[in-house]
């Protein structure tokens, strides 16, 4: 997809995640929009992930590692044809469903069951220390939160990741700056979280994570460097792209009202009038 593209396909994402969410009573709303644009742009312009290659070993690999936001991948997921958007919005959140609130491998196209926060980074460590050791020439994408980074076990998988040279590994960091219980510098430090990530080995790159056209640049230069992993710090707003939820805490996991869901829905379909130039 060009950059037009992605940004409707972006749009249109973020309408489905407040239908479904809306529809289904429950979710994480803010984080699935902060998030859905790097899902865009890995699943339409950079990943080889597709539901008839899905079953081989040597394609592009994916674990969504911040599983709270899963609204967002089950979106991208049905747009790639992996089950119906009519299933999940029918779905998400129902009583002996499969679109539960965290990812599962019960879900088509899900590879890894996340949601205890920290170990979706240990997991595609391995996965891409599995591929360099049987010459397999996939790549791993992992998105985390930037919340998680709490979590021990990011930083213990991060120094095996640079210890074994996994340039095959692109660790892709939601950096909304916002957890459940506020902002990730009042609840539990991170910067100067750059310096960080270079410190245990990275090949560090930021950028506007809600610019799909700089992500659809940046990510095809993937590995950043030669015998390191890639980190991109992908600086985003939480609740991106509808106003009265952007930048808000309290849209954590709130669900919206039908009057809310009717003003956020206007709000994109705006934003893509607009965008095609019709007003």
């Amino acid at each position: 997809m060009n950059a037009h593209e992605l940004r409707l396909k972006s749009i249109a994402y973020r309408k489905t995640i407040l239908e479904i969410i809306h529809r289904g009573g429950a979710g994480h709303t803010a984080g699935s929009l902060s998030c859905v644009d790097i899902l865009n742009v890995l699943y339409n312009h950079i990943m080889n992930i597709t539901p008839e290659n899905f079953n081989k070993i040597n394609r592009d690999h994916y674990i969504q590692s911040k599983g709270h936001s899963v609204e967002a991948l089950y979106t991208v997921l049905a747009d790639q044809g992996f089950y119906s958007r009519d299933e999940l919005l029918e779905g998400l959140n129902q009583n002996y469903s499969k679109f539960i609130g965290h990812p599962t491998r019960k879900v088509p196209g899900i590879e890894h069951n996340t949601g205890a926060l920290g170990h979706g980074l240990s997991v595609s460590v391995g996965l891409a220390l599995a591929g360099k050791l049987n010459g397999y020439t996939y790549r791993v994408f992992t998105l985390l939160g930037d919340g998680e980074l709490a979590e021990g076990s990011s930083w213990e998988a991060s120094m095996s990741a640079a210890h074994y040279k996994l340039d095959n590994l692109v660790v892709i960091v939601d950096r909304n700056t916002l957890q459940i219980t506020g902002r990730t510098e009042e609840v539990n430090g991170l910067e100067p979280l750059a310096d960080k990530f270079t410190a245990f080995g990275y090949a560090v790159r930021q950028i506007d994570g809600n610019n799909v056209e700089a992500l659809a640049d940046l990510l095809g230069t993937v590995p950043f460097e030669v015998g390191k992993p890639s980190l991109l710090l992908a600086n985003t707003v939480k609740g991106k792209g509808v106003s009265y939820m952007e930048d808000q805490k309290a849209w954590h996991h709130k669900v919206p009202t039908d009057e809310q869901l009717a003003t956020a829905l206007a709000e994109l379909d705006a934003a893509r009038l607009e965008l095609e130039g019709i007003r």
